[in-house]
């Protein structure tokens, strides 16, 4: 049924002449089979051709806006563009939708463009904006730009005492996090992460792990 609506809306020039759709009650989109910018979209049995925002495309996945996606997570396929790609840029923004770092290098934040707007995001402490994902990674993993030991506050020992409880977790020694409860340090190749544990757990510093709050002696139990 929705490959006959895909075929048969492609056929006619106006909304108005296609077919039902599918389903008579919520809203429903639809892969546009030769474009990658546009897609159907079925509202109460009325069916429209929608074109995603400047920076957006579609792939049935997308929740960015009117159910496009950001344009660097969309595997078109053969599918073309049936309208101008061209940046509409704004400052900050390179598309009227997208995620860009806020600096040149090692940053803790990032802007999310919105209609031209920059709304400046906050990565989870302990981590920086990679550009390669778009999202938040470890300063590990940009070394070419980012130093763990400045971003995490921590420089890692190049080794542990045998026999002691951290040896246990060699060679990803952990340790506390002075004055906050829910997190702790591991220390991977010698570069510090900063973990969450999560879940409403705190860091036991007698076992090194996280757990429930009522079995964490000290001052983390509460």
């Amino acid at each position: 049924m929705l490959g006959k609506l895909v075929h048969a809306a492609c056929l006619h020039t106006s909304a108005a002449a296609a077919p039902s759709c599918p389903e008579p009650y919520g809203e429903q989109a639809y892969l546009h089979p030769d474009h990658c910018d546009q897609f159907f979209l079925c509202t109460n049995g009325t069916l429209t051709l929608e074109t995603c925002e400047n920076g957006l495309l579609f792939d049935g996945k997308g929740a960015v806006h009117n159910h496009c996606n950001y344009n660097w997570a969309v595997d078109c396929g053969s599918r073309k563009f049936a309208t101008d790609q061209t940046p509409l840029s704004t400052p900050g923004c390179e598309y009227l939708f997208g995620v860009y770092p806020d600096a040149a290098e090692c940053s803790t934040s990032y802007h999310k463009c919105a209609f031209g707007e920059v709304h400046q995001e906050l990565c989870e402490p302990g981590l920086v904006y990679d550009h390669r994902i778009h999202g938040c990674n470890w300063p590990d993993q940009l070394l070419d730009s980012c130093n763990p030991e400045a971003v995490v506050g921590f420089k890692c020992p190049q080794s542990v005492p045998s026999g002691t409880v951290a040896a246990r977790f060699w060679p990803y020694p952990r340790y506390p996090v002075p004055g906050d409860c829910h997190r702790l340090i591991t220390c991977v190749d010698g570069h510090p992460r900063l973990i969450t544990c999560g879940e409403g757990k705190v860091f036991n510093e007698e076992s090194l792990t996280c757990e429930n709050p009522e079995d964490v002696p000290h001052a983390c139990r509460h």
